[in-house]
């Protein structure tokens, strides 16, 4: 279950982040998607920050219990633990110093995430949809 995520994000930025963690994750070393990176990595401190916000999300999107259980005690510390890893991504993007390596790595992180509990392209559509047209009313 997806709740109305807390974001400080625009949906253009929910986009371009979006768009950021699928080209690293695609990336295949060919000169296009180099020119691209190397686009985004121009604002190094701004990326780092665009996708530590867009990490934020992490905890509103990556369900790891079914919906069936989530009353389970389980279910609380799993919630928690995706709470922590996503307060302390966004902070370290945050952090004074960050840039386009960090929001490399950062990116990284999400994916391997995303690829535990989801796949990479459903949570990237998912995402990509609520920002176009609006957040999902909180249930």
């Amino acid at each position: 279950m997806t709740t109305s995520p807390k974001t400080r994000l625009a949906p253009e930025q929910v986009l371009r982040a979006a768009d950021y963690v699928e080209l690293v994750w695609q990336e295949q070393g060919s000169e296009e998607e180099k020119a691209a990176l190397a686009e985004f990595h121009v604002d190094g401190p701004g990326l780092a920050r665009l996708i530590g916000e867009f990490g934020a999300l992490l905890a509103d999107y990556l369900t790891v219990v079914p919906d069936e259980h989530a009353d389970c005690e389980s279910a609380y510390v799993a919630g928690k633990l995706v709470a922590v890893a996503s307060r302390y991504l966004e902070r370290w993007c945050l952090a004074s110093g960050a840039g386009a390596h960090t929001a490399w790595i950062a990116a990284g992180f999400l994916i391997e995430c995303m690829q535990e509990v989801d796949t990479v392209h459903q949570y990237l559509a998912d995402i990509r949809h609520d920002a176009a047209f609006g957040w999902p009313a909180t249930a």
